[in-house]
């Protein structure tokens, strides 16, 4: 059987108004992009760079700012809508945070089970929303009893009731690692959620960690470290 590779998807993380280099999760110490593939940290340059790269027409773009509470960059997003097809996480599980990140232009609007703070998901106003499954060392991140500390498939309830067509699962503490994708949670959800494209983010290295998420059955992958590393053939 033919295993059609992963999608890469290219990833921006947004912290006052630049773009950061994201590490494990630690995001106070998060300090400002340098790459080789484009010269400093402005967000518009260095989406154009991304995507020019991997040719994607779709980017990931976490508003840390705005998933700790501050309002969404809504002016940055609007100037990247203009670049490619946004993903965006901004923390928006209200109906006035996601109609919001819609006025600016987003694509899809990504509620991480980290924002969720709410009883009901309420952000059916804005951009189709897109679960993702944010864990740390494997299990869940979340206010929500529920979820919290649990694995990743106790969110397969949650993604049936917000019935989106795509998934993210999330390892914070292997983002810019190094140190391999989430696996396991990744098939663990494909098998719970037939139907859904599941996309994975944190810890991809090389061609080879591509490859591995195709086998398990992954649609796609967040990859930000990588490929300012020149690590994996776009």
């Amino acid at each position: 059987m033919i295993i059609p590779p992963v999608r890469i998807v290219p990833v921006l993380d947004l912290k006052r108004g630049i773009v950061v280099h994201a590490r494990r999760g630690d995001r106070a110490g998060y300090a400002p992009l340098r790459s080789p593939l484009v010269q400093g940290s402005e967000p518009v340059a260095v989406a154009r760079a991304l995507c020019a790269h991997t040719g994607s027409e779709r980017l990931y773009v976490a508003d840390l700012d705005a998933i700790a509470g501050a309002p969404a960059d809504v002016r940055t997003l609007r100037r990247l809508a203009g670049v490619a097809e946004l993903w965006v996480d901004a923390g928006a599980a209200s109906a006035e945070r996601a109609t919001a990140l819609g006025e600016a232009g987003a694509a899809r609007n990504v509620v991480g089970t980290e924002s969720l703070t709410g009883a009901e998901f309420d952000a059916v106003d804005g951009p189709p929303p897109v679960l993702s499954v944010d864990l740390r060392d494997g299990v869940l991140i979340s206010p929500r009893p529920q979820l919290a500390g649990r694995g990743p498939d106790a969110a397969v309830a949650l993604a049936r009731e917000i019935g989106a067509p795509e998934l993210l699962v999330i390892d914070l503490a292997l983002v810019g690692s190094r140190a391999g994708p989430p696996l396991q949670a990744v098939a663990a959800l494909v098998a719970a959620l037939p139907g859904v494209d599941v996309y994975a983010g944190g810890g991809v290295r090389d061609d080879r960690d591509l490859e591995a998420l195709a086998r398990a059955g992954a649609a796609g992958a967040l990859v930000a470290t990588a490929l300012h590393e020149g690590a994996v053939t776009p």
